[in-house]
């Protein structure tokens, strides 16, 4: 269903709604206005009557013609009766006027209702004697109400009709905006993230228009960021591939052709076997430890074989021996290493690229690192703090490697913060969901 046609249908109920209360009370009003009006001058023909009857009329003829002057009277019926029985009519309003339109028998019936007949004993000077009856005539007042409730529901039905009219128009120009905004909600969906929305006159629509906007400046450096960050990540690949490689080729390749020759003059008559031995065995000392140097590179088997915790303890001794100007710091939870291995080693390249940078670039005298496991939280949270020349994060990007931290703990469905102020050291924290 619509949001057009569910205004409509609400409008409508709610002018129906309105249509019958207004009749109800409309009626309800018709009903007392006509009883007023009529009590009125059933009260106005009698205090005349009786006024008349203080003038001392001598005879019945004087008596009919005052009568007669009441003829204009609205809204009554008035008649003698003689003793005979005999009524003389003194007012016609109660014939039917075929000039005026009468009101439908179904409103007449719900607006009349039991009205009061008055009769006067009236007693001439000539020995006269009559009965003065006063009946009501409410149809010139009914007629009168069936008019004004004819103007009250035609301007109901105006005010419906101007209220559609301008929901109309309001929606057009909704609809509209809407489906602009749609179609550009499209064009985000498919990567295109350069067409922007205009500027719209209602403000509702402009905020969206403008928040949709900011969403796309967003997305397109989220993107570039992206494209940025995976095409490092593939030039990182090569070269370690090409560095792999010349390693092969300069140690293995040199070192297997070392080994044959010294195997091959071994076979000679007269070879010093003991010396070609003790070559042999220094060669593959040789190539065991640039074995183990390319495996360290390429993945820790200390990981692996005593986990995270000795494998950060490692790893700081190596960045000791390297840097002894920088103090070290290292706090690790035993329960660390009962973690999934996704997010072990993925914890450990934080924190290897960070200590990389920290050693390249900060110029620190001190680095703290700190992996606790918050059981109340069920999450592991690390801080890693240096006091070295630290960065305004409002004027200068994160490089690949900080980007490349932050996407391994949003892998991981973490939070990555970075905090830093110029010459007031850098601080970095992630907090990674154990569950």
């Amino acid at each position: 269903m619509s949001l057009r046609y569910q205004i409509s249908l609400r409008i409508l109920l709610i002018s129906l709604c309105i249509l019958v209360l207004g009749g109800g009370i409309a009626i309800f009003q018709a009903r007392n206005a006509v009883r007023n009006e009529v009590d009125s001058s059933i009260g106005l023909a009698l205090q005349l009557i009786k006024i008349s009857i203080g003038s001392r009329q001598s005879n019945a003829t004087d008596w009919i013609y005052r009568l007669s002057a009441l003829e204009q009277t609205r809204h009554l019926k008035i008649q003698l009766k003689k003793p005979s029985g005999v009524i003389i009519n003194i007012t016609h309003s109660m014939l039917p006027d075929e000039q005026q339109e009468s009101p439908p028998d179904w409103f007449v019936k719900l607006v009349v209702s039991d009205y009061p007949k008055a009769e006067y004993q009236i007693n001439t000077n000539d020995g006269h004697f009559f009965t003065l009856i006063i009946q009501a005539n409410p149809m010139d007042e009914m007629r009168e109400v069936w008019r004004e409730s004819i103007a009250f529901f035609g301007s109901i039905l105006l005010l419906v009709l101007l209220t559609f009219l301008a929901v109309h128009l309001v929606f057009n120009k909704t609809l509209q905006a809407i489906q602009t905004i749609v179609e550009n909600l499209k064009s985000i969906e498919k990567g295109e993230y350069d067409n922007k929305l205009p500027d719209f006159s209602t403000q509702e629509y402009d905020s969206i228009g403008k928040a949709i906007n900011h969403m796309n400046e967003v997305l397109k450096c989220t993107q570039q960021q992206n494209q940025a960050l995976t095409q490092h990540s593939l030039e990182i690949q090569e070269e370690e591939r090409q560095r792999l490689s010349q390693e092969l080729h300069d140690e293995f390749a040199q070192s297997l052709t070392g080994i044959k020759v010294m195997a091959v003059a071994a076979g000679h008559e007269g070879a010093d076997t003991k010396s070609i031995t003790c070559t042999i065995v220094d060669i593959c000392d040789h190539l065991m430890m640039a074995v183990r140097s390319m495996m360290k590179q390429l993945h820790p088997l200390i990981l692996t074989e005593l986990g995270l915790k000795a494998t950060l303890e490692d790893l700081i001794n190596h960045w000791e021996s390297k840097a002894p100007a920088i103090s070290f710091s290292l706090r690790v939870d035993d329960a660390v290493d009962k973690l999934d291995k996704t997010i072990i080693i993925q914890v450990f390249r934080v924190i290897q690229e960070s200590l990389t940078n920290i050693i390249r670039h900060a110029n620190a005298t001190s680095v703290s690192i700190s992996l606790v496991l918050r059981v109340e939280s069920n999450t592991l949270d690390l801080l890693i703090v240096d006091n070295g020349q630290g960065c305004d994060l409002n004027t200068v990007s994160a490089g690949f490697g900080l980007q490349g931290m932050a996407e391994r703990v949003k892998l991981l469905g973490g939070e990555f913060q970075l905090e830093s102020q110029t010459g007031k050291g850098m601080q970095i924290k992630a907090r990674v969901p154990i569950i």
